[in-house]
C-alpha cells in the first residue's frame, strides 16, 4: 500500500494529489530453470479490502490465522502475460516486536516481523510446490524512500546452526550512513553483532546498477543474479561471516537511479495498472 517503486504514485505526489491507498500491489517473483515470472499489477482503492487479519488487493489476498501468513496469489505476469496463481503458507518460527528506524528522523522504519520461517508453496499456474525457508518483514515511510536515501545494500543470511544475520547498509540524503549488522537465533532473540568488511561486488551485467555487501575478505561469491535492473539488483550469495560459511538473500537498491525521468518511465512496462 502507497507502493515506494510506483510511478504513478510518483506522478500524483508531484501533482500534490497522492493518496498511498491508491497505489497498492502484490508483487511476487518467480525464479527457476524453467525461467523467471514477475507480477506487480497497482490497483487503486475501491480494490483494496483489509481489517486486522486480513488483506486483499484486487484478486489475491493475505490472511493471518495467528500462527500462519496464508497467500492467495492470482495474478498476471509482465511483460510477457502469463498466470501467476496458487497459495502460499509463511509459519514463522519465531515472532519479533523489534523496529528499527531508518534515518535519523525516524521517517523510515523497518522491522524483522519474523527473521526465520518455515515456507509452503503451492502453485496451479505454473504447476509447482516445494517447501523451504524464508523470511518476513515489513517496511514503512512518512516520505518517498528517494528523498530519505540515495543508495542501499540489505542482505539475510542463513547461518549453519539455523540463525540468521542480517546487514542492513544505507546512505542517506544528508550524506550519514546507517548500519545494521543483526543475528536472529531460532527464538527470535536478537544479538547485535559487529558489521563485517565492506567487500566490492562487481555490478549487474545488463543496466550496470552498483552493489556492495559486508563480509569476511575475499569469502563473498555471486551464486546467481535474479534481478538485474537500472536501479535495482536482487542476488543469491555465498559468503562467510566471521568464519561461518553463510548463504545470503542479498538486495542492492540506487535510489539516485530510481528518481532518474528515464527509469521513472520505463517501470510502466514491469507494473501496470488496472
Amino acid at each position: 500500500m502507497g507502493s515506494v517503486f510506483s510511478p504513478y504514485y510518483a506522478w500524483q505526489r508531484r501533482r500534490g494529489r497522492a493518496v498511498p491507498e491508491q497505489h497498492c500491489a502484490v508483487n511476487v517473483a518467480l525464479y527457476g530453470k524453467g525461467g523467471k515470472r514477475w507480477a506487480m499489477t497497482e490497483r487503486g482503492q475501491n480494490r483494496l479490502m483489509r481489517d486486522a487479519e486480513h488483506l486483499n488487493i484486487g484478486p489475491s489476498s493475505l490472511r493471518w490465522d495467528g500462527r500462519s501468513l496464508h497467500i492467495e496469489v492470482n495474478e498476471i505476469t509482465a511483460p510477457i502475460p502469463s498466470r501467476l496463481r496458487g497459495s502460499i503458507t509463511l509459519t514463522p518460527r519465531a515472532l519479533t516486536t523489534d523496529s528499527y528506524d531508518l534515518d535519523a528522523l525516524g521517517r523510515h522504519q523497518w522491522r524483522p516481523i519474523a527473521p526465520a520461517a518455515d515456507v509452503q508453496v503451492d502453485l496451479s499456474s505454473p504447476d509447482l510446490h516445494w517447501r523451504g525457508r524464508g523470511y518476513f518483514d515489513s517496511n514503512i515511510g512518512s516520505e518517498p524512500l528517494e528523498a530519505g536515501f540515495t543508495y542501499w545494500d540489505w542482505s539475510r543470511a542463513m547461518m549453519p546452526n539455523d540463525d540468521t544475520v542480517i546487514l542492513y547498509e544505507s546512505l542517506r540524503r544528508d550524506d550519514s550512513q546507517g548500519l545494521l549488522a543483526l543475528r536472529y537465533d531460532a527464538q527470535g532473540r536478537c544479538t547485535p553483532i559487529e558489521a563485517p568488511a565492506p567487500q566490492a561486488l562487481p555490478p549487474g551485467r545488463i543496466w550496470r546498477a552498483p552493489r556492495g555487501t559486508r563480509g569476511d575478505v575475499h569469502s563473498v561469491e555471486i551464486v546467481e543474479t535474479l534481478e538485474d535492473t537500472p536501479f535495482y539488483t536482487r542476488s543469491l550469495l555465498k559468503q562467510r561471516i566471521h568464519g561461518e560459511p553463510a548463504l545470503a538473500f542479498h538486495e542492492s537498491l540506487s535510489l539516485t537511479r530510481f528518481a532518474h525521468p528515464i527509469v521513472q518511465l520505463m517501470l510502466p512496462f514491469r507494473m501496470p495498472r488496472f
